[in-house]
């Protein structure tokens, strides 16, 4: 939109330059043109009235008397003058001029002298050109004013716009309250104050739905819970091996039947979201290089940030910092080398990919197509770390991925913050939150 509205203003401006500037540039410099030929005529008309003046009074026509008329100051252009009185006398003053020229011959009325009075082509020619130059910068000021105006207006109208499209990631992310201020354009503000209104109904929806799970859940605990007591009960009371048997298989169905509500619950509370922010990627990344760089120095390999200080991510601080934490532990284990851990733009959408390479042997062909699948492991670990990190990235609309087996290469797509508004504007600075070295997964 912004690269429209610019284009579109340009070219209106440019129009309005064309059409006027070209018409004005030639009418004004045809009037001057006129108006100096003018001047031309009334300096001749004014000194054929001087020379009958002086021929009356039996004064000499004398070359001062024309010096008066010549110009070249005050305005005038110079011009190059004759006078041929009645009794063949020639009087001439300024400076001939030859080729094309502008002449014009008066006669005067009373004593029949003729007059010569003749201007420069060339000299008429410039000051026609001076007035052109004027036209020319006017229409370039006016153009750069266009393109100024131009500029404001884009901004204007594609700011709120962008503010808008991150307040919708935002509410798709998580956050049901995205903080937008008014743009003063009222539709743009009508669509926001819609988006603000959903997200307000989309978080009744949320609270309602997390209560509802939680009901569920503690009323379908309690009798589970008591039915499992009292099969319990059963197979002890009874001596009968078929009714123990039954009461066995029934205790079992009882506890997947629990297990089931836990992970329904459980998949309902990660799934309202919430937690989003706007996270400088480099504080997350420095203070694992803080945590981890000292036992890579006791393992004699380093560990390397390549991370631009502008990088900011849409995520979760905390899940994002343990994906690394669990990422760079499984280099630390498994890898050789030196770690590195970068970022770099993923597409036109203004993603980020976050990578950490080493330049170990790399991943197993046979683990490579399951290695985000739980309990799927080289048999160093528990095969739960990768699988608990996807699941975190997942949550925060993200993917994690093996983006190349030798060297190992692991990437972390998020999406990023896009540079043309201020994160704080819109979302909350994330912070770097560390969940320390607890359990984490291998490889």
């Amino acid at each position: 939109m912004r690269r429209r509205v610019l284009q579109a203003t340009i070219a209106a401006v440019t129009v309005a330059v064309v059409l006027l500037g070209i018409p004005l540039a030639f009418y004004g410099a045809r009037l001057v043109r006129d108006t100096e030929l003018r001047n031309r005529d009334d300096r001749a008309a004014a000194l054929a009235r001087q020379v009958d003046v002086r021929v009356a009074n039996g004064r000499p026509i004398t070359e001062d008397l024309l010096e008066a008329y010549v110009g070249g100051e005050h305005g005038n252009l110079p011009a190059s003058v004759t006078v041929l009185a009645q009794d063949g006398t020639r009087v001439r003053a300024g400076k001939p001029i030859g080729g094309r020229a502008y002449p014009t011959v008066v006669r005067a009325p009373e004593s029949d002298a003729v007059i010569i009075f003749t201007l420069s082509w060339w000299d008429v020619f410039w000051e026609s050109a001076r007035a052109v130059a004027l036209v020319v910068a006017a229409s370039l000021v006016a153009f750069g004013a266009g393109i100024a105006v131009a500029l404001w207006s884009a901004r204007r109208l594609s700011a709120p716009l962008i503010y808008l499209a991150a307040s919708a990631e935002q509410l798709g992310s998580g956050q049901v309250r995205p903080h937008l201020k008014a743009s003063g354009v009222e539709e743009i503000d009508l669509v926001a104050a819609e988006l603000g209104r959903s997200a307000d109904r989309l978080a009744g929806r949320l609270a309602v739905e997390r209560q509802f799970a939680a009901d569920a859940s503690h009323q379908l605990r309690t009798p589970l819970t008591a039915l499992t007591m009292r099969l319990d009960e059963i197979s002890l009371a009874s001596d009968s091996d078929v009714v123990r048997e039954e009461a066995r298989i029934a205790m079992g169905q009882v506890e997947r039947l629990v297990a089931v509500v836990d992970d329904l619950l459980r998949r309902s509370r990660s799934a309202t979201g919430g937690t989003t922010e706007a996270v400088h990627l480099l504080e997350v990344v420095h203070q694992q290089h803080e945590e981890w760089g000292p036992a890579f120095a006791r393992a004699g390999r380093t560990l390397s940030v390549e991370v631009p200080a502008d990088t900011t991510v849409l995520a979760t601080p905390g899940a994002l910092t343990q994906v690394l934490a669990t990422l760079i532990e499984n280099s630390l284990k498994h890898g050789d080398g030196t770690t590195t851990v970068r970022s770099r733009p993923s597409g036109s959408s203004g993603a980020v990919a976050v990578e950490v390479l080493d330049e170990g042997p790399g991943v197993p062909d046979e683990l490579a197509a399951r290695i985000f699948e739980r309990e799927v492991t080289s048999g160093k670990g528990t095969g739960l770390g990768l699988a608990l990190a996807r699941d975190l990235v997942t949550a925060d609309g993200g993917r994690l991925e093996l983006a190349q087996r030798r060297p190992p290469i692991f990437a972390i797509f998020l999406a990023g913050v896009p540079r043309l508004y201020d994160p704080e504007v819109v979302l909350p600075r994330g912070s770097a939150v560390s969940p320390g070295r607890g359990r984490r997964g291998r490889r």
